[in-house]
């Protein structure tokens, strides 16, 4: 999936991008190769969110927020969140510094750390053995099958 980049020196190795809500659900994901910028699948990993929002008929007629890192900080990738009914909170480590410094709410990134921690206890996903992305696309939808199946019927 990777070709010779200075960055990742030809090594393999994909990436895998994740929508999770604010309790750590994996919502939607996608994989690309490690060499793959952030900008560029952004849109897709929000187009292929598994629970689709509810329309703008029903009661819920308000925005929903979209947290990001500073990987998808792009004027357009902006746009494109704004278009599809998302307020985008797009912050930089510093603000986060001083956010944290007079005491008020710092971004919950660790919320997507913590679901790729999970992700990251299935072997087969920590390291990936397999060739075809067919294949680890669906060991990574069986590993958010279950960590759904943990996190709301297990408790």
């Amino acid at each position: 999936m990777t070709g010779h980049n200075p960055t990742d020196r030809s090594k393999l190795g994909s990436k895998r991008h994740i929508l999770t809500d604010k309790d750590g659900i994996p919502l939607s994901t996608f994989i690309t190769s490690a060499n793959t910028h952030d900008v560029t699948v952004a849109t897709n990993t929000i187009d292929n969110i598994v629970i689709k929002r509810p329309s703008t008929s029903s009661k819920y007629k308000h925005k929903q927020n979209l947290c990001l890192d500073k990987a998808y900080h792009s004027k357009e990738i902006e746009q494109e969140i704004i278009k599809r009914g998302y307020i985008p909170h797009i912050r930089h480590r510093r603000e986060e510094e001083i956010k944290l410094l007079q005491k008020k709410h710092p971004a919950r990134r660790w919320v997507v750390e913590r679901t790729n921690s999970w992700h990251n206890r299935f072997r087969k996903l920590f390291t990936r053995y397999e060739k075809k992305d067919e294949n680890y696309f669906g060991l990574v939808e069986l590993a958010n099958s279950l960590i759904i199946y943990r996190r709301l019927i297990l408790g």
